[in-house]
């Protein structure tokens, strides 16, 4: 591990100066991810301001009839918190669904939706790898790529955003509120993360100075119909190969609203309004749950070892729209 200083921050505005003032600095909290890649020599921060004494560890109501959640609450107090049980199931199974009861006990939700890839070359620092020195040359594309993306993929990079959470955060259609020395402001979900594109180093539309305060979820939580399914090489400790956060709103067996996300598949949360429209008005049904998985993963590519993702994404789909209808329970 390379040398760096360190200071702590007892409140936001001290924080967000801290490491506006310092070249390469991060805010740290769980470390979960950070530390490791600083052990690997993948990430070189030269400053940490860690975050962890800040009073951002709370749930509760939000304006809009909702949540909202302190960025340095951990995923476990989440994931159990009664709220989100009873409110909220479909996001207390994805995050249940990730990482291991240690880590959770660790981990931020802040943290959790800036967690890197897992993309093996980005890792192995003798290779070339676009999203970690940027420039270099993309080892994944013509190299082993079985848990790579199929969708929102460059020529320069075909890693997967990791995290559970937010897959589900995406579907709830959650909202991500930061500040930084131009004050405060809100990302959509949909927004946070960004598709790698010729920059594939810059994972989301944080700012360098910015740092998420809270994470709100909307009043409707769609606990009466959902499912998160997370197909995996493990039964637990893995990354997800395909992941799908679905709910529905019904009206006897008709469809009034459908959410779809997707893990595993893309750089960030992959979700396809137009597609999920098609279920609206429609019979719950198997040829409609066809339909929409078809239009989900259409313009999918895959990269040789990952080809199987594209029909493993749409049976996927199937699967948990079923589930999520009959309410049959969360893999």
């Amino acid at each position: 591990m390379r040398p760096f200083t360190y200071t702590r921050a007892d409140g936001v505005e001290a924080a967000v100066d801290q490491v506006a003032s310092h070249p390469k600095a991060k805010f740290i909290a769980g470390g979960t991810n950070l530390l490791d890649l600083m052990k690997i020599d993948v990430m070189r921060p030269q400053h940490l301001v860690d975050i962890t004494h800040i009073a951002l560890k709370t749930i509760e109501e939000n304006q809009e009839g909702g949540l909202r959640l302190g960025a340095l609450v951990t995923n476990a107090d989440t994931a159990y918190h009664p709220e989100i049980e009873q409110r909220y199931p479909l996001l207390s199974h994805a995050i249940l669904a990730g990482a291991t009861g240690q880590l959770r006990n660790m981990a931020t939700d802040g943290g959790n939706l800036l967690q890197r890839t897992r993309c093996y070359y980005f890792y192995d620092t003798d290779t070339p790898c676009n999203k970690r020195e940027p420039g270099s040359g993309c080892s994944a594309i013509n190299g082993y790529n079985r848990d790579l993306a199929i969708l929102g993929t460059s020529e320069h990079c075909i890693a997967t955003h990791p995290s559970d959470m937010a897959v589900a955060l995406a579907a709830l259609e959650a909202k991500v509120n930061v500040t930084g020395k131009g004050g405060d402001r809100m990302i959509p979900l949909a927004d946070f993360h960004r598709l790698p594109g010729d920059t594939p180093h810059i994972d989301t539309n944080l700012k360098e100075d910015e740092i998420i305060t809270s994470i709100d979820l909307p009043a409707k939580g769609f606990a009466d119909h959902y499912t998160y399914i997370k197909l995996r090489d493990r039964a637990s400790y893995a990354f997800a190969l395909v992941s799908v956060a679905a709910a529905l709103e019904l009206n006897g067996e008709t469809i009034k609203e459908a959410r779809i996300a997707l893990g595993g598949v893309a750089h960030k949360p992959w979700r396809v309004p137009e597609a999920e429209a098609m279920l609206r008005g429609q019979q719950a049904t198997r040829e409609n749950f066809r339909k929409v998985a078809e239009a989900y993963v259409a313009g999918a590519t895959g990269y040789g070892d990952n080809d199987f993702k594209i029909e493993l994404a749409k049976r996927a789909i199937v699967r948990a729209l079923e589930q999520a209808y009959k309410m049959e329970g969360a893999a």
